[in-house]
């Protein structure tokens, strides 16, 4: 917790701050400074580590970099390309979770007007996640191969992610986490020059929202406490 200069700790609304954060899909045409950018960062880093270990690197691509990893991307996506990531990972979830990635996809689809029927509005849907949903700035998320099986650096890494959402959002700055935006990873090391000796984790796109796009207006929910915390030695 922050701590005036007479080491009181002061006290902080952060549910209030945390539940306001709502991932943004659509971002305005404007540049995100790099000052602000590294700013959000060294706010950020102050994320829990394992052992201080700190096992991140950040490459943040703006530009034409970014608009290279973009075309790339949907190039490779639409020419039918398997999707590619630097480490083993399974997203076919099932019961309560698919169902709730199955939930907030109707609510973007109802809001963006996209029929189920509608198969030229899905596809370009999809694409906007390998367009790292057309954001004026991605941060690319890596750590070092030699880590691997890297659960522990996965969860750093979770971590400091969650910190930059936030330091970003504290600052008129939206965000969302990306992992389309990676599942082409080597259209990514070529372009945002990835060492060969770091894998890719994740990327987040960042930018100014955009108010009048109306998947801004989309928030998530989150189950009741008792559905998953189980408290016991507790009068």
């Amino acid at each position: 917790m922050p701590k005036s200069k007479k080491n009181k700790i002061i006290i902080m609304n952060f549910k209030e701050f945390a539940e306001s954060r709502k991932s943004v899909r659509g971002f305005l045409d404007k540049p995100v400074p790099k000052k602000l950018v590294d700013e959000i960062i060294d706010a950020a880093k102050w994320a829990p580590t394992s052992y201080n270990t700190q096992t991140w690197n950040i490459h943040v691509v703006t530009g034409d970099i970014l608009d290279k990893i973009r075309d790339g991307n949907t190039k490779n996506t639409l020419a039918g390309k398997p999707h590619v990531r630097d480490f083993p990972y399974k997203e076919d979830y099932e019961g309560i979770h698919r169902q709730r990635q199955i939930d907030v996809a109707i609510q973007l689809f109802e809001v963006m007007g996209i029929k189920k029927e509608d198969k030229e509005k899905r596809m370009d849907w999809m694409l906007r996640g390998f367009r790292q949903f057309d954001a004026p700035v991605s941060l690319v998320l890596t750590y070092d191969k030699y880590l691997e099986p890297a659960a522990i650096s996965h969860f750093a890494l979770g971590a400091l992610s969650y910190g930059i959402v936030l330091a970003a959002w504290d600052r008129g700055v939206g965000c969302v986490i990306n992992g389309q935006g990676i599942m082409q990873s080597d259209v990514v090391r070529e372009h945002a020059k990835i060492p060969e000796n770091e894998n890719i984790m994740i990327c987040i796109a960042m930018g100014y929202p955009d108010p009048d796009f109306a998947a801004n207006d989309v928030r998530s929910t989150r189950i009741a406490n008792e559905s998953f915390v189980n408290y016991l030695g507790f009068d």
